[in-house]
Formats: C-alpha cells, sequence, structure tokens
C-alpha cells in the first residue's frame, strides 16, 4: 500500500521538475510564444496549487482510495495527451488537467499515511514520504536530461511524459489491488463549491503573480494581485465559519489551524522547503553558467543531496524520543551551514557534493519529524485538512522561494559568482528563521501534550464540554 501511494507522490513531483529540462526542446518542436511555453511550465503548478485542498475533501467525502485510483487515472491519461500534443494550445491544457489529477491524488497518499499507520510504523513512512517528495524533483531533472538527451525513436521531448504511461497503468493495476477499501459512508457529505471557488481564487491570485512576477519585471498588476489575496482569503475563512456555524461539512476546518502546533510547524517546513526548491533553480544557473558545467551534472550532483535526505528519514525512528524532538532544530542549523559554505567557498566537484549532501541531511533532519509532530497533534478526523494545507504550504513555498530568490540572484549585480555568494546566504538565513519557528513548534508540542496528560485538565475539559 505504501509502495502504490509513494509512486504515486514520485510520479506527480517529477513532472512539476522534468519540463524545465525540455523547455528547449519544446521551444524547437512546437515553436510556442514565451508566454505559452511559460503556460506548459506553470500551467500544472497552478491547478495542482488551486485544488490540492478541495483534492483532501473529496477523498475524505468520496473515499481515500477512489480518488486516488481516480486521480491517478487521469494523471496517465492526462500524461498520454500531452506527449501525444499536435500544437501549444493542446499541451497547455493537458498540462493544466494534469495538475488538476494530481491534486486529486496527492492529498489521499499523506491521509492514508495517517489514517493507516501508527507509531514507529508512521514516522518510517513519514521518512520515505519525504524521499519522494524531495527525490522526485530531482529526478524529474535528471530524467528530464536523459530523455531529451537521448531522443528516444526520435521524439524528442515526448517521451518525459509518455514515460507515465506504462507507470500509471502498472500502478493502477497495483493500486486496485492492495489499497484498503474505503468505509462505507451511509452519510453523502456535499463539497462546498462556494469555498472552492473561494480558495481557488485566493490561491490563484497569491501564485500567478509569484509564477509570472519575475519575468515580466513585476509590473504593477503583480503587485495588485498579490494585495487582493488576502481579503480573497479571509472572505474564504468567513464562509468556512458559516459553514460550519449551520452544521455543514466545511472545506477546510479552521481549528486545525489555530493550534499554535500546526502554525509553526507549517511556517518552518514552507521557509524551509522554499529554500530548496529555489536552491534547485538558482544552482543550476550557477553550476552551468557561472562554473561551466553541463546540464546534466548540474542535475547529478543534487543527488547527493537526495540520497542524504533519504538516510535522514528511516534513521530517525531509530534514534531516542528526545534526540527525535531536537532533529529539526539540528537539522536547520545544519542546512544553514552547508548553505553559508557552498556561497562562501564557492565549492565545485567533490566539495560541492559533500556540502550538498550535508544540507540534504539537514533538511531531512527537519522534515520528517515535523511531520511526525503535525500528525501525533491533530486528531486522525481532520487527516484530510492537515493533508490538504501540507501539500498546499510546499507549492505556495516553492512559488514564493522561487520568486523572492530567483528574483535576488538575476537582479544582484556583479556576476554569477558575487550574486551566488548573496543568494546562498539569504538561504542560510532563512533556514535560521525555520529553525526558529521549529523551536516554537516543538515547545507548542510539548505543553499540548503535558495538558493532554494532566487529570485536571481532562476534568476542566470535560466540565467545558458540557456546559
Amino acid at each position: 500500500m505504501l509502495a502504490v501511494l509513494l509512486i504515486g507522490q514520485f510520479m506527480v513531483n517529477v513532472d512539476t521538475a522534468i519540463v524545465n529540462v525540455a523547455a528547449p526542446s519544446l521551444k524547437d518542436g512546437l515553436h510556442p510564444s514565451a508566454g505559452a511555453l511559460e503556460l506548459v511550465i506553470s500551467g500544472y503548478t497552478l491547478a495542482y496549487a488551486v485544488l490540492l485542498i478541495a483534492g483532501a475533501r473529496l477523498g475524505d467525502a468520496r473515499g481515500h482510495r477512489r480518488m486516488f485510483l481516480a486521480g491517478l487515472a487521469a494523471f496517465t491519461a492526462a500524461s498520454l495527451a500531452c506527449g501525444l500534443a499536435p500544437a501549444t494550445g493542446a499541451l497547455v491544457a493537458a498540462r493544466v488537467a494534469q495538475g488538476a489529477a494530481g491534486a486529486l491524488m496527492i492529498p489521499q497518499v499523506l491521509s492514508g499515511i495517517q489514517l493507516h499507520f501508527t507509531g514507529r510504523a508512521r514516522e518510517r513512512a513519514q521518512g520515505l514520504f519525504a524521499v519522494a517528495l524531495s527525490g522526485g524533483a530531482v529526478a524529474g531533472q535528471v530524467l528530464g536530461g536523459v530523455l531529451v538527451t537521448a531522443d528516444v525513436l526520435g521524439l524528442g521531448w515526448r517521451p518525459i511524459f509518455l514515460v507515465n504511461v506504462p507507470v500509471g497503468l502498472v500502478l493502477l493495476a497495483a493500486g486496485a489491488r492492495l489499497l484498503p477499501a474505503d468505509a462505507v459512508s451511509r452519510e453523502r457529505t456535499r463539497l462546498d463549491l462556494g469555498g472552492v471557488a473561494l480558495l481557488a481564487g485566493a490561491v490563484l491570485l497569491a501564485v500567478v503573480p509569484l509564477l509570472f512576477g519575475r519575468e515580466a519585471g513585476w509590473p504593477p498588476w503583480t503587485w495588485f494581485s498579490l494585495a487582493a489575496s488576502a481579503p480573497a482569503l479571509a472572505a474564504f475563512a468567513r464562509r468556512q465559519r458559516r459553514v460550519a456555524a449551520r452544521g455543514g461539512t466545511p472545506l477546510l476546518n479552521l481549528s486545525v489551524l489555530v493550534r499554535p502546533v500546526v502554525a509553526w510547524t507549517l511556517g518552518a517546513l514552507g521557509a524551509a522547503t522554499g529554500t530548496y526548491y529555489a536552491m534547485l533553480f538558482v544552482l543550476a544557473l550557477h553550476v552551468q553558467d557561472g562554473l561551466g558545467r553541463s546540464a546534466l551534472f548540474s542535475g547529478l550532483v543534487l543527488v547527493s543531496w537526495v540520497a542524504a535526505f533519504g538516510i535522514s528519514g528511516p534513521l530517525l525512528p531509530r534514534m531516542p524520543a528526545r534526540v527525535v524532538a531536537f532533529g529539526p532544530v539540528a537539522g536547520y542549523l545544519l542546512l544553514a551551514a552547508a548553505y553559508v559554505t557552498i556561497g562562501l567557498a564557492h565549492a565545485d566537484g567533490a566539495a560541492l557534493v559533500v556540502l550538498l549532501g550535508l544540507g540534504g541531511f539537514g533538511l531531512g533532519l527537519g522534515f520528517a519529524p515535523q511531520l511526525g509532530r503535525l500528525t501525533a497533534g491533530v486528531p486522525a478526523r481532520y487527516a484530510p485538512d492537515l493533508s490538504g494545507l501540507i501539500n498546499t504550504n510546499f507549492q505556495l513555498a516553492g512559488a514564493a522561494g522561487l520568486a523572492v530568490f530567483g528574483s535576488l540572484y538575476l537582479g544582484v549585480p556583479g556576476g554569477h559568482r558575487h550574486a551566488f555568494t548573496i543568494v546562498m546566504v539569504a538561504f542560510a538565513g532563512t533556514a535560521l528563521v525555520a529553525c526558529a519557528a521549529a523551536a516554537l513548534g516543538g515547545r507548542a508540542a510539548a505543553r499540548a501534550a503535558d495538558q493532554g496528560s494532566s487529570p485536571a485538565r481532562r476534568a476542566a475539559v470535560t466540565a467545558s464540554s458540557r456546559v
């Protein structure tokens, strides 16, 4: 079951990055305009980010197994449509469909882990989930470079999408056999379509300028759009409270967000993963344009990051509880140190590989325990809300990190070397912010555990609920 879920997660993450490497081949094959090419790359991310929370709620309402398999089937079909697309418009439409299908499938992964695993097994599953998340982004760059360079059957860029088809079909057969049946519910929950529309509008207002603003030179509309996202989000929150007050099922239970452990932990994860997704972009430019290395090297050099990240996930459940609790703080400190050293030393070759491995290990030490902290601090009935929030947080953090740090790298005068140093130091500062948020989240989790274990506290809660 876990293999099916994580391979699905891996596939979706691969497709967020694989098109970046194939962009030159796409240009030669379909001759798209600059804006159309940007939509081919970003249309997937837009649809994915906008619909993640709705996908999580659909899994809760219609069944996690059913929605995972439906999303996987749609993702496989959309991948085939991408690979066979005769023109740019058809490719853009298929990419948007791919992102929407991914948004239906992926929330069921974390929900499935939270609902079907407990204790050490859940910790191990969350560690492997972290590997699928990080490894998919790097694998997309490496696989894209390999497939485009190989020019399989003279198809150019098309195999980067067609490779999903056989994998998706095998995964569908395995999922139908291995995923546990959904619980039978007599009550059919209605999806809050108004909430979907408001949330989609708020996310679009935030994500569109983050994706397109840097290349457009940050014109006024980008700032107006970012400013408008806040009142749109407030309108969504008001609607969710009204729906809950009427006895309906809101798209998102806002009570999850007001828990300090959730708020601080999401902030820490967002800050840390935002630097990672931006680093993929900045490092590729620095390695190729600054150091004069090949595109394949710029992808392969990150293998050490993913390998070290993957070691930390399975390693942590074997450690004492106190060590695991301190993992996020120590991990983000190590991440900050790796960023600073890479930037100041301008590491290349073996030194760069080693330092990236240290950074990946640090991010892994922070990532896996914080996922465990989130799922342990929230009851299982909130699994869909938590899954949607975590995945949406990753997407927004990645878009924001790429926009902010990518613009910084491209805007700093003095050449690639100077710009790279500035950005890596900025990454380190952000990792320290993540460290502080992780420490506050740890304190909130400890306070919640103390309150939950106190007999007086339980008596007070019981009396309050009776009142």
